[in-house]
């Protein structure tokens, strides 16, 4: 049985939300809070919009986000500035977009030390953490925050308390001696734990070969014998550090972050959560006969992917579409037990009314739409994410459809908060919307992937340009999957132009680059290149 993916959902009947001041003004025009609330920042990796309250996969379980969701301002057309996890995260910690700072992919991400690169795009800037540190904020955090854990650069200014790496011990000597993951990722990073039993199934090479530690397509229940640290999954660790952390009492407020790694690859979760989810009963998602003939070829190169035997056709020719929803299911119904720890604890804490909860995923994944199986393309599958913002003592939720992007973060904690505004935020604050979902901000989201690519979202309409020129326009009110390319309908030629007037104007080079062409370009370029030589994969065609 297939479905087809829906679009999130609207609804007709407007919810009512207090619209109490949060600030007074203070000296220099800046907003002064009254009473600084605390914040609780939930980070999930790879999170698409299939969440019980948004009905995009009609199998999702999610009990406590959608608790959270009726509890929220929960913002349906978010997206994210990247679709992968560095650049993406790094935009919204920033507050910065990546036309800005050439920050483009995880590949900018991984220059060594990274360190002089943050600190050549940010100048004297704060990242968000360091933001509230700077203020008063006591600052905590645990898990996936930015891509390489609490922080990327600059710990001490950001972080009062850090949570303990998760590492293999010698009780674990069992786990790491099977070799698939472990041997090549090495067992003192913590971050993609636990890997399948026996590699699962793996689609770069027969098992995880240098260079793609962590990134296979791969799924497998683990009993609890099969999870390091005596079968403490690395997202139920970070949890656990953080109950503790919300059950205490502090002297200021506070801005405690927690990031999950489900349901990032590799697809593993205790047994139980894949038992949820019947093999035979798992329902995938509709895919399009020759839906990419319109797409142009640039996105044809995006759908690809960079992954050595991980694009479509792989997964297709060893049939495991169907393993694969089922683990990404298990996976997120998983982290949604660990946000339910928080929830509980922060309703049975003295915070539970001076604390805002927001909640966010840093892209969205495809599992087969477009010809794909990763995120890293411009269509909404890998820009989508869920974006709720529960406010100190609201309980009553409220949709918002206006297109919105994580960028807004920053700036709307920051007012939120009632901290100084930060002059190099490029983002819009979401605090108008929070007060009139209706509010029309009259400004579209920018999605960009690779140098010059960007796809623009409003409410109704999605319009994408690649930097050879060429174009995909949707109209998601007749078409909300983006399937059918009309940028050659003359009828929407008035939309396209108006749509096309928000590209970026003047797009950063890859950091590091002086020369896009003569420097041999970036990703997209080399996958340009295999066409050239070999020609395009007949299922992209």
């Amino acid at each position: 049985m297939k479905v087809t993916r829906r679009s999130f959902i609207h609804y007709t009947a407007s919810l009512s939300v207090s619209a109490a001041a949060l600030t007074t003004m203070g000296v220099m025009g800046q907003p002064i809070a009254a009473k600084k609330d605390n914040v609780l920042f939930i980070a999930i990796d790879d999170l698409n919009d299939w969440i019980g309250a948004l009905g995009a996969h009609p199998q999702a379980k999610t009990p406590n986000i959608d608790r959270l969701f009726h509890r929220s301002t929960a913002f349906t057309n978010a997206h994210c500035q990247v679709p992968v996890c560095g650049p993406s995260r790094t935009a919204l910690l920033t507050g910065m977009s990546p036309t800005t700072t050439g920050l483009y992919t995880n590949k900018e991400l991984g220059i060594k030390p990274f360190s002089p690169v943050a600190e050549s795009v940010l100048g004297s800037s704060p990242v968000l953490p360091q933001h509230f540190k700077n203020n008063g904020y006591y600052t905590m955090a645990s898990g996936k925050i930015s891509h390489h854990g609490t922080a990327d650069f600059r710990h001490a200014e950001q972080w009062h308390e850090e949570v303990p790496l998760y590492v293999i011990g010698p009780r674990d000597a069992h786990i790491f001696a099977n070799g698939y993951g472990y041997g090549s990722y090495g067992k003192d990073d913590h971050k993609y734990y636990p890997f399948p039993v026996g590699g699962g199934q793996v689609i770069q090479s027969e098992h995880y070969g240098p260079g793609t530690p962590g990134m296979s397509l791969c799924s497998g229940a683990l009993e609890r014998r099969d999870i390091p640290n005596g079968g403490v999954m690395p997202d139920e660790y970070f949890a656990d550090w953080t109950v503790e952390r919300l059950k205490k009492t502090y002297d200021k407020p506070f801005f405690m972050a927690c990031g999950f790694i489900r349901p990032h690859v590799p697809y593993t979760a205790p047994k139980e959560y894949f038992d949820l989810f019947p093999l035979d009963e798992v329902i995938v998602p509709e895919t399009i006969p020759k839906e990419m003939a319109d797409i142009p070829i640039y996105g044809k190169a995006l759908a690809l992917g960079i992954i050595p035997n991980g694009d479509a056709a792989a997964v297709e020719k060893i049939n495991m579409r169907k393993e694969l929803v089922q683990a990404y299911l298990a996976c997120i119904t998983f982290v949604d037990a660990q946000v339910g720890k928080l929830l509980d604890t922060l309703e049975a804490s003295p915070h539970a009314n001076n604390t805002t909860v927001i909640f966010w995923g840093d892209h969205g994944q495809n599992f087969g739409e477009h010809m794909n199986y990763r995120k890293q393309t411009l269509w909404s599958e890998s820009t989508r994410v869920p974006l709720l913002i529960s406010e100190a003592g609201q309980k009553q939720g409220q949709i918002c459809s206006q297109a919105v992007s994580l960028l807004d973060v920053f700036p709307t904690l920051v007012e939120m908060c009632g901290l100084p505004k930060v002059a190099t935020n490029e983002g819009v604050s979401l605090v108008p919307l929070l007060r009139n979902p209706n509010f029309d901000r009259k400004i579209p989201v920018i999605t960009t992937y690779g140098y010059q690519c960007h796809a623009i979202r409003d409410q109704r309409y999605t319009y994408i340009r690649y930097r050879d020129g060429g174009e995909e326009l949707y109209d998601r009110s007749i078409d909300a999957d983006e399937h059918h390319n009309l940028v050659a309908d003359k009828q929407y030629q008035a939309i396209k132009t108006k749509m096309a007037q928000w590209l970026p104007k003047n797009d950063a080079l890859p950091f590091g680059m002086t020369d896009f062409d003569n420097e041999g370009g970036d990703f997209i370029t080399k996958i340009l290149a295999k066409f050239e030589n070999n020609g395009i994969p007949v299922y992209l065609q």
